[in-house]
């Protein structure tokens, strides 16, 4: 078994990444153009190269940000995070100017709640003291916590 930390497996790795980005091609309006800058759309490498580039950058500052904000759970769905925090410790602008500051390529922008309810993904969570209550394509479902 080969370990990544294989300086072989890491140049092969760099030139699998390399040709990939190198040949980011689309086509608009019956022009072809190759993409200077990102990922091609649609293209199944780009979202494996995404979730490697995020899973990196959140990996080591991850668990410092959840320490100096009191962040309870994170959850991370492709380009969907949903963060439980203690208001009392810290607010969401701190947060997100923390989570703006990981990299230069990562725009990072804040849905909050608004009357004890908030979207994530297809649900619509609803809190109130005791139950946590989410509501999927308008079907309730209570969940006791």
């Amino acid at each position: 078994m080969h370990s990544l930390r294989d300086p072989q497996i890491q140049h092969e790795l760099l030139k699998w990444y390399d040709v990939i980005t190198r040949q980011n091609h689309f086509t608009s309006n019956q022009d072809t153009a190759n993409q200077q800058d990102g990922l091609a759309m649609g293209v199944p490498s780009s979202g494996i190269i995404a979730k490697i580039f995020l899973q990196h950058t959140e990996h080591a500052p991850l668990t410092h940000l959840t320490h100096k904000h009191s962040i309870i759970n994170y959850f991370h769905y492709v380009d969907d995070i949903l963060l439980i925090f203690d208001p009392n410790h810290t607010d969401i602008q701190a947060i997100l100017k923390d989570f703006n500051a990981l990299h230069p390529a990562l725009q990072f922008t804040a849905e909050v709640e608004r009357g004890n309810t908030l979207s994530y993904l297809d649900i619509s969570i609803h809190k109130t003291l005791n139950i946590k209550k989410t509501s999927i394509h308008g079907h309730h479902h209570p969940l006791h916590i």
